[in-house]
């Protein structure tokens, strides 16, 4: 009698492995992941990353390279090959590539320590770790968290759910979400390879400033059709157009627009310039912001980017950083004024 009660409690245990009916809390996830972060030593990964914060979704295909203590490799690429990106971060400084303008801007920055970054891993996991309110709930196969968000307009994108792989804690998928709970910023996770061996020269600058070149034709300067006039769809409360000039420029048109009342601000735009492929980086002293479409620079009291062959400067001494990302990721396109 006893041996078969022995054997059914061993098959009950049994039973209990195999279904994952012992599930981890979520103190239990979240060591796991503090000792992960502690054994790490690079990894490799590709994502699609979706924005929602225009008139239409912008989609990026994402590769991601990380090598302890602080290196990085981002390349972001759309469908249209001309809107291409590369974030590298070595000994020499955190730089950001535009390949087909042989642009390439230099920060003296802790990028990416100093906000959330929804496309890397110890990003999403020092988020984690870092929100005592997390939330947290277990499915068949995932950990799914929902923390607070770091970002430079986290009031209005103030949480994000984090999904992650049980077998081995790997990122699947992160929803970045407004006050409403809409998915403005998504990434889908295809591939995650944790202690990846890269080159010694894998993220040399030189040589990834070649390679991105060389992957993205430079774009045309005399075939370029006419900048498309932009506008942007969101405003501070309070904030309106109030004139719109077009002046003379080296390459075409310069278009200037003021907006006032409770602040102001100047948006300029132009045809971007190609530079010669032998330009040193420009040395920026602020902050490189994911505007969705493209990788701006950040002063105190401007805002740069490239889109789409356009050259767009957002100058303001009244907005805060975050108001003047809010207005920059809405200028996608034509609006009515």
């Amino acid at each position: 009698m006893r041996r078969k009660v022995f054997s059914v409690f061993m098959g009950i245990i049994l039973l209990v492995a195999l279904t994952g009916c012992w599930a981890k809390s979520q103190e239990d996830v979240m060591k796991a992941l503090d000792e992960k972060m502690d054994e790490m030593t690079s990894y490799q990964a590709e994502a699609k990353m979706t924005f929602q914060t225009g008139s239409k979704p912008q989609v990026y295909h994402v590769e991601i390279w990380y090598k302890q203590p602080s290196y990085y490799r981002v390349s972001l690429k759309n469908a249209d090959k001309g809107q291409s990106q590369m974030i590298l971060r070595n000994d020499e400084g955190v730089f950001v590539f535009t390949p087909a303008l042989n642009k390439s801007f230099r920060f003296q920055s802790d990028w990416p320590k100093n906000s959330s970054q929804a496309y890397l891993y110890e990003s999403l996991v020092k988020d984690i770790l870092s929100d005592p309110k997390a939330g947290f709930k277990a499915t068949k196969n995932h950990y799914v968290f929902e923390t607070k968000t770091n970002y430079p307009n986290s009031n209005m994108i103030p949480k994000q759910e984090i999904t992650l792989n049980k077998k081995d804690l790997s990122p699947v998928s992160v929803k970045v979400m407004d006050t409403d709970r809409n998915a403005l910023l998504t990434v889908q996770f295809s591939k995650v390879e944790f202690n990846k061996k890269f080159d010694d020269d894998a993220f040399d600058t030189s040589k990834n400033m070649t390679g991105a070149r060389l992957e993205v034709p430079t774009m045309a300067k005399a075939e370029d059709k006419a900048v498309e006039v932009m506008y942007p769809v969101n405003l501070p409360e309070g904030v309106k157009q109030i004139d719109e000039k077009e002046v003379a420029a080296e390459d075409g048109k310069r278009i200037i627009m003021t907006f006032g009342g409770e602040k102001s601000f100047t948006l300029v735009q132009e045809k971007a310039k190609v530079l010669p492929a032998t330009s040193t980086p420009t040395l920026v002293n602020g902050e490189p912001v994911d505007l969705g479409f493209a990788i701006g620079a950040l002063t105190d009291q401007t805002l740069t980017w490239s889109y789409k062959g356009v050259e767009f400067t957002l100058a303001s001494k009244d907005l805060t950083p975050e108001e003047m990302v809010m207005v920059a990721r809405s200028v996608q396109g034509k609006a009515m004024k």
